[in-house]
């Protein structure tokens, strides 16, 4: 199999820190044989530390996409200049690789339609668990079924950190100062502590699985900013493990749902034991039952396997692969909030404010607080229900 020749747009941070190092051990397969970037001395130094003997360096990216002699583009700049670039690349007839969740979310429906236009591959597998192959099994090998559910731990940072909440007892301040420290969270970790890398991902699984658009700014994004550990003890203490999980849900009427947000897992399920800073990613079908993937969903190496996995496709289906996509039509999605399941809560009130509410309850802690899980209900009735109490917590259960 001939080497496919790849070229890097944007040697900056996230280029340096994950992606180059990633793809510089992996020149079995490919060859990295131009940098550009609008600091010249970074393409420079980026061309000398990873690139080919004769690697190019670049300071205009047109410049770069006019070089006939590169197959494919990898671009790593910041995200206002994403998709201008993608779209420029695939118009220039180039393969793009891409890691860039964000964008796949929101464009990448009309990305994958220009490629397919332009006969050339727009290639994300990267965006989704890292190093996990998610994308492709659940494109290929899970063809056959019909998919009810795509669920899981997409997060590692806040995976990372809800590990030491329950390992340690630190509190969720700390848990983050500690994951920040290790280099498992940004400076600025509101994309990951939010629940919005999460919901990304789960758009782009829901995409797939279901085969039509769903537009990140309809996909609700909880996150773990606001969780106490007095609810993660006492979750912990019943007999489960609190985890944020993105999920996307098949509706019986024919509808579709998706949401990001912590759930409480019974600690004798695979999920409530993948910890630290990996990922794990459940498939419902019709015919399989549940099938778990489950790896490290960052670094350098995962994300360098991932891009380099779908390079070395591309390069077996030339000039193009199978169709990949989805409709661009948005309707269906309805409010997560009509699913129904079982509640957590915690209020600041007896058990006989909480069975005035709820009806029989199933009581996890009473100590002035009380703690308890409701019967299924739906999002719905856990708010309207909950309306005259004082509550302190509340969270899904995941049956």
């Amino acid at each position: 199999m001939a080497k496919l020749k790849i070229g890097f747009i944007g040697c900056g941070g996230i280029a340096n820190q994950k992606h180059l190092p990633g793809m510089a051990q992996q020149t079995e397969f490919v060859d990295l044989v131009a940098f550009c970037d609008l600091i010249p001395e970074r393409a420079e130094k980026a061309a000398k530390e990873y690139g080919t003997p004769d690697a190019k360096v670049y300071t205009d990216y047109h410049d770069l996409l006019a070089d006939p002699t590169i197959d494919a583009v990898h671009v790593l700049t910041p995200n206002v200049a994403h998709c201008e670039i993608t779209v420029a690349a695939l118009e220039a007839g180039k393969h793009v690789v891409t890691a860039n969740k964000q964008l796949v979310a929101e464009h990448g429906c009309e990305l994958l339609a220009l490629a397919r236009k332009k006969n050339v591959n727009y290639l994300f597998e990267a965006s989704v668990g890292g190093g996990i192959p998610i994308l492709h099994p659940l494109r290929e090998c899970l063809a056959a079924n019909r998919i009810e559910e795509v669920y899981g731990i997409l997060n590692g940072t806040t995976n990372y950190i809800l590990t030491r909440m329950v390992r340690t007892g630190a509190f969720f301040s700390d848990a983050l100062r500690e994951a920040q420290a290790k280099g498992y969270a940004e400076a600025d970790p509101t994309a990951d502590i939010e629940g919005i890398d999460a919901g990304r991902k789960t758009c782009i699984l829901a995409d797939l699985a279901f085969g039509h658009q769903v537009d990140p700014k309809d996909v609700p994004m909880e996150g773990i900013s606001k969780l106490s550990l007095r609810d993660v003890k006492i979750a912990q203490r019943a007999g489960y493990r609190v985890k944020l999980l993105g999920r996307a849900v098949r509706l019986p009427g024919g509808g579709r749902t998706a949401y990001v947000a912590p759930h409480l897992i019974p600690e004798d399920r695979p999920l409530a034991n993948v910890e630290d800073v990996f990922n794990a990613i459940v498939v419902r079908g019709n015919a399989t039952g549940e099938v778990m993937f489950c790896g490290k969903g960052a670094g350098e190496m995962p994300t360098a396997s991932a891009c380099v996995a779908d390079v070395m496709e591309a390069l077996q289906a030339s000039p193009r692969r199978e169709e990949t996509g989805w409709s661009p039509e948005t309707a269906g999605f309805e409010d997560p909030l009509e699913l129904h399941t079982r509640y957590y809560f915690r209020i600041e009130g007896s058990l006989t404010d909480a069975a005035m509410a709820f009806g029989q309850v199933e009581v996890l802690s009473e100590d002035g607080e009380t703690a308890f899980l409701t019967d299924r209900i739906s999002g719905q009735e856990a708010i309207q229900q909950s309306g005259m109490l004082n509550v302190l917590a509340r969270m899904r259960v995941l049956d």
